[in-house]
């Protein structure tokens, strides 16, 4: 009996304080000539937000300068991302990880824009996060 009232005392604890932890958003994709970009979003919280970049074709080089084409849109607000740490340019499979300083505040949306050679358009990943 002790143990069970030990739980529940640390469950309500833990809700009371912000929760167990926040459920990972889920990866998103987009395809558009020939090539898949994958993004999947690491922890929101703290100093630093990650983002899980992968590129998968087999009709081209990838090229992309990744730093330089990516940003995040959140409240509103546009931020370049503070570092690209993965795979260099080149091949037919790429992935790494976009950091970029967390935003003021906790926004209700975010948005991760990344602009690709020879596309008129950016590909646009979104998420809520309430």
């Amino acid at each position: 009996m002790r143990d069970r009232v030990n739980a529940l005392a640390f469950l309500i604890l833990s809700l009371a304080a912000g929760g167990l932890g926040a459920a990972p958003l889920a990866p998103v994709a987009t395809s558009f000539g020939g090539v898949t970009v994958t993004a999947t979003p690491g922890a929101l919280s703290g100093a630093i937000w990650e983002f899980q970049i992968v590129f998968d074709t087999h009709s081209q080089d990838l090229r992309d300068d990744v730093a330089k084409s990516a940003s995040l849109v959140a409240g509103g607000a546009v931020s370049a991302p503070l570092e690209w740490g993965g795979d260099p340019p080149g091949g037919h499979h790429r992935k790494g990880v976009l950091r970029f300083k967390a935003p003021a505040g906790r926004p209700v949306a975010i948005e991760l824009r990344l602009s690709r050679p020879g596309e008129a358009k950016p590909r646009v990943f979104r998420w809520t996060l309430e």
